[in-house]
């Protein structure tokens, strides 16, 4: 099922005043897409996926899942959770401690006053999904957070779903655990086909389920795109550094012409401006910009003998694979990936800027 949010607001009045959540927010979902909302904490994102279950009214806007519209504020259409045959699996689990697994997952069914042979045949098909088909009689006090989180998502799916909603699931569960049940929502979701909408702070997450993803901030759509292009082509300085672990280098830079040549300034430091990046740069209307770089394009005494700048280790952290060095060029803080030891602290190094990789923001920080 298609799902199209179109120039929704959603406003709420509180001691400080009116709250603008979400401004003129506008969006469309594929069939079967797995869609991402990412971004901080407060900037909106499950107030949206509320908005879409049908458990909050939008200020102004409409809401559509396919030709059916399900909210609209001009025409005062608004059409429950039940109404729009939506699944939603909360942050907290939300399970009945007083009943057993298949009580748990049979629930909506009971609610909808399915039929019981029906009812059995369903929990427990979403059950063997799920593989959790041995803990049907026992009660959520007795399971894992994963045990609770399969739990949760065969209550959710068991009644065939048109929409598939996630409100940041694995926020509770540890590291190891998170990557594992990611892995088992993402073929889950590949297995059924349903449109699922999916909200998280956490951009590994996002990265490694969504088809999709639209990055908020403040109430507004930064960028929506696949992660590859997030990553690679972000819209503006948010999403450059709220996409990629370590975060991209945001560097306040100058341009100079020195032997007839287009160069960059870091610091006292400068570097020629490859061809291939000469267009962009002749596109700014003055000399400063901020250049954007991804720690993974910044290389460490390198062998070559390419332009180099000189910088200072300030401090280096293990990440296991890789390691992240922090440098100072001239009082600029820089962030490079190497895979090397005997990067100690306030050691002198050549750097490489690979400038054919950089991105170019117009305008401040």
């Amino acid at each position: 099922m298609k799902v199209e949010l179109t120039d929704i607001t959603k406003e709420f009045t509180s001691l400080r005043g009116r709250v603008v959540a979400l401004d003129d927010i506008s969006i469309k979902i594929d069939e079967g897409e797995f869609f991402v909302l990412l971004g901080p904490s407060g900037c909106g994102k499950s107030t949206l996926l509320n908005l879409i279950a049908g458990l909050e009214k939008p200020t102004a806007g409409r809401i559509q899942f396919d030709d059916k519209v399900v909210a609209d504020t001009d025409r005062r259409i608004f059409l429950t959770p039940k109404e729009r045959n939506v699944a939603f699996v909360f942050q907290s689990y939300a399970l009945y401690p007083h009943l057993d697994v298949f009580e748990n997952i049979a629930f909506p069914l009971r609610i909808a006053r399915i039929e019981k042979a029906e009812i059995k045949k369903a929990v427990e098909q979403a059950a063997a999904t799920l593989e959790i088909t041995d803990l049907l009689a026992v009660r959520p006090a007795e399971l894992s957070g994963g045990q609770r989180q399969r739990v949760a998502i065969a209550r959710a799916i068991v009644r065939k779903p048109n929409v598939f909603l996630l409100d940041e699931p694995l926020s509770n569960l540890d590291a190891r655990l998170r990557i594992a049940m990611r892995a088992e929502i993402k073929n889950l979701q590949d297995k059924l086909g349903i449109t699922t909408v999916y909200v998280t702070h956490d951009q590994v997450e996002a990265m490694g389920l969504g088809d999709r993803i639209a990055v908020l901030n403040r109430g507004k759509i930064e960028q929506i795109g696949t992660p590859e292009s997030l990553y690679e082509k972000p819209a503006g300085i948010f999403v450059a550094q709220f996409i990629g672990s370590p975060p991209m280098n945001i560097i306040d830079a100058s341009i100079i012409k020195a032997d007839g040549k287009l160069c960059v300034v870091l610091g006292n430091q400068k570097l020629v401006i490859p061809s291939e990046k000469i267009r962009e740069i002749e596109g700014l209307k003055e000399n400063h910009f901020i250049l954007g770089l991804r720690p993974e394009h910044i290389t460490i005494n390198p062998p070559d003998n390419a332009q180099m700048l000189t910088a200072t280790i300030h401090s280096v952290e293990s990440l296991g694979r890789e390691t992240a060095v922090y440098l100072d060029v001239d009082g600029l803080a820089i962030t490079a990936l190497c895979d090397r030891e005997g990067m100690g602290k306030g050691r002198q190094v050549r750097v490489r800027i690979h400038l054919d990789k950089m991105h170019i923001f117009k305008g401040e920080r």
